[in-house]
Formats: structure tokens, C-alpha cells, sequence
């Protein structure tokens, strides 16, 4: 099959500025391919990418066995509503079940999704008059109306009142300011175990399990939002499994399916059941394209070892920044876990991201000052250096 003409970027930024949209700051460049942890645009021009997908390639681009696993599903079957059962579902959520806490799947296509259903589910399991829910500043939980309402960011609200009822903001890491906030109307306590947009957070020793204490002193479900975290980002399958705490809840997408649509909530067995029939569904969840993909990467982290690359990628990160932050003092933290990595600025990151485009390195910022890295686990080490060297680079140049 013959290769696609692609328009140039200039004209594809033409295009886009005729007929799409303009909700996204977008960099003038039309990517056409991507492989492993490199992109090229429609010029030829070779990028390396420390930021695939938005945190959603954690496998890289195109992974190889992701790719044929749908290709072959594409030939057999596409879409079946959730009212027939599919084998592939089934398996995909007991493979999810056993990497976790043993309990029962949901699923949908995003993120948000995900946390709207653990949302649903929270008011669902309690009595009508428990409705709170406690979230935490700087967390972000999505964008549709009720995860945009747990989110306890004023700059995501702007425009759009009134928000949810019911959602109560925390200070990060204050445990005893959630104590004050929970009463007779508190359903749930939800976070993300590590705070990613919010600036690659890790929480404070005993935070995550005062919390724990916390919900099960008063009858709540504590839900952990990994999204981002979970399916192998930090080195373990899930975030929570570093910290030796347990969650009722937890909410994945990202990394869920290596690269492709996919999204779901897993719940406790003895809580699944709150979700009855007719209270919640996704028409396109749990489809077998998303099935056969979500099958294929955990069978591809597992085969190739990919846990165990990611911490090793990890530290190389850790090891490298932290020679960096030695060298200038425009450097505040480097803060690491596995794959997501955080380097806190006294300036403003965006000059840095744009001087890493110019040397092709792909990254992003988060909350004005936090570069933010989330590589694919099957980065080389050689490419992890390279990285180091780039990023150094532009962090120096900025710096003056």
C-alpha cells in the first residue's frame, strides 16, 4: 500500500485555522508518523517525544504488538453493544482484577468518564443524604461538568457555573483539614496518588494512609483517580501499590489500551453492585478494539519486563536532573516516581519547552513553572541520555 501524501505543516495550521475549532494551543507542526519514543512531522523533521500522547503512549507510538492485536480485531468483530457479553471484555477485566485489588470493572472511553462513573458510584453506595465529595487543590480529575467540578482549580471553572453540587477542595497533602470537611452529607475522598498535571505531586509520608484511616473511621470510599498513574507509569501496575494503601475505587485510562481509546473504573466486589442496571452505561465501552488492545499491552509490559525498565528509566532521570539542578539554581525540585518526572523552574517553563522544540525534544509544562516528562517504558537508555542532554541544553540556554 502506497504511502499517504501529507500536506505540509504551514497548510495543515491553514487548514486547521479554517474549519477546526481553535480550543487547543497547538504547535505549527503536522506530526504524519511516530515510532517507539520518535515522531516525524510532514518535513521529514525527527523529534524525540518524552511526552507521547499526553501520557497516553506509554508503550510508545505504534507499539508493534498493540498494532497487530487490532489490526486482526478490525477483521472480526468491531462493535457490540454492552448488552451481549464478549469474551474479550471479560478477560481484559480479569487481567485488570488480578494486577489489582481483586475487584470488578467498568468501562468506558476517557478518563473523565471514568471519574464521573466512581462519582456516580460514590452517591450511589451511600444514603441520599451523603453526597460530598472531598478532592484536593491542584488535582485535576477531567473535563466534562462533574469531574470539572471535583477539579480544584478555579481556572477550569471559569465561564461555567454552577458547577456540581457536593464538591469540597482540601488543601494537598493537609490531613487535617480533610478531618474538618468530613460530615453527616461526606460520601467519599477522591485523589489522584500522584498529582500529575497538578505538577508530578508526590503526597507526603502517611497522607494517602491517614486517608484510608480516615474513610473507613466514617463509612467513605476512597477513590484514587490513576488516570495518569496507573498501568505501569510509576514502575508498579498502579500507583496505590507504592504507598501500602488500598483504595475502594480507582479510574484508569491513558495507558490503558497502548495508545487507543479506552477508559475504566475498578471497585470492590462488595461495592460493584451499587452501579445497578440502568444507572450507568457507555455505548462504545468495553468494545473489542479497545479490549484487544488493552489485552495486548499488559501482555506486552509483562513479556518484555517493562515494569522493571520503567524504575530503571527512572532513576537515569533522577540521576541526571539532580546533576543538572547542581548546575543552576533555576532549578527548584526534581521530583520522580517511575515514569512521571517533574522538574519545578524559578522561571517560567514555557521558554524551555519552546527551546527543546528547536532542538526537537518533545516535552511539556504544567502549572507555569513545572516541566513535565512522562516517557514511554520502552525508552532506550541511550535515548533517556539523549533526552537528559537536550532538555539540559535548553534548561541552560533559558537560564543564561
Amino acid at each position: 500500500m502506497s504511502q499517504p501524501r501529507h500536506l505540509s505543516s504551514s497548510q495543515t495550521v491553514e487548514l486547521f485555522q479554517r474549519y477546526v475549532i481553535p480550543n487547543y494551543t497547538r504547535y505549527p507542526l503536522n506530526i504524519v508518523r511516530g515510532e517507539g519514543s520518535t515522531v516525524w512531522d510532514s518535513e521529514g523533521q525527527r523529534y524525540l517525544d518524552l511526552f507521547p500522547g499526553w501520557g497516553c503512549n506509554l508503550l510508545g507510538h505504534c507499539p508493534a504488538p498493540v498494532v497487530e492485536a487490532v489490526q486482526e480485531q478490525l477483521r472480526t468483530l468491531i462493535h457490540v453493544p454492552n448488552t451481549w457479553h464478549m469474551d474479550l471484555q471479560g478477560q481484559w477485566a480479569q487481567m485488570l482484577s488480578e494486577r489489582s485489588f481483586g475487584g470488578l470493572a467498568f468501562f468506558c472511553n476517557s478518563g473523565t468518564e471514568a471519574n464521573e462513573a466512581a462519582i456516580k458510584l460514590a452517591r450511589l453506595h451511600t444514603p441520599p443524604e451523603r453526597y460530598k465529595i472531598i478532592t484536593f487543590t491542584g488535582g485535576f480529575h477531567g473535563r466534562t461538568m462533574g469531574s470539572v467540578s471535583a477539579t480544584a482549580q478555579p481556572k477550569y471553572h471559569e465561564g461555567l457555573g454552577p458547577l456540581l453540587a457536593g464538591f469540597v477542595y482540601a488543601p494537598y497533602g493537609d490531613l487535617d483539614a480533610v478531618r474538618k470537611l468530613i460530615d453527616a452529607e461526606t460520601a467519599a475522598i477522591m485523589i489522584e496518588p500522584v498529582q500529575g498535571e497538578g505538577g508530578i505531586r508526590i503526597p507526603p509520608e502517611g497522607f494517602l494512609q491517614g486517608l484510608r484511616q480516615l474513610a473507613d473511621e466514617h463509612g467513605l470510599l476512597l477513590i484514587f483517580d490513576e488516570v495518569q498513574t496507573g498501568c505501569g507509569r510509576t514502575g508498579n501496575w498502579f500507583a496505590y501499590q507504592h504507598f501500602g494503601v488500598t483504595p475502594d475505587v480507582i479510574t484508569l485510562a491513558k495507558a490503558l489500551c497502548g495508545g487507543l481509546v479506552g477508559g475504566a473504573m475498578l471497585t470492590k466486589s462488595e461495592i460493584a453492585p451499587s452501579l445497578r442496571p440502568g444507572m450507568h452505561a457507555s455505548t462504545f465501552g468495553g468494545n473489542p478494539i479497545a479490549a484487544r488492545a488493552g489485552i495486548a499491552a499488559l501482555e506486552m509490559m509483562e513479556r518484555e519486563k517493562l515494569l522493571d525498565n520503567a524504575r530503571r528509566l527512572g532513576e537515569i532521570f533522577r540521576q541526571r536532573l539532580e546533576a543538572l539542578r547542581q548546575q543552576t539554581d533555576v532549578i527548584v525540585e526534581v521530583r520522580v516516581l517511575g515514569l512521571m518526572i517533574g522538574v519545578e523552574l524559578r522561571v517560567p517553563g514555557a521558554p524551555v519547552v519552546q527551546a527543546c522544540l528547536e532542538r526537537r525534544l518533545l516535552i511539556n509544562c504544567t502549572h507555569g513553572t513545572v516541566l513535565r516528562l512522562l516517557p514511554a517504558m520502552n525508552l532506550t537508555a541511550a535515548e533517556a541520555e539523549e533526552g537528559c542532554d537536550l532538555l539540559g541544553k535548553a534548561i541552560l540556554a533559558v537560564a543564561g
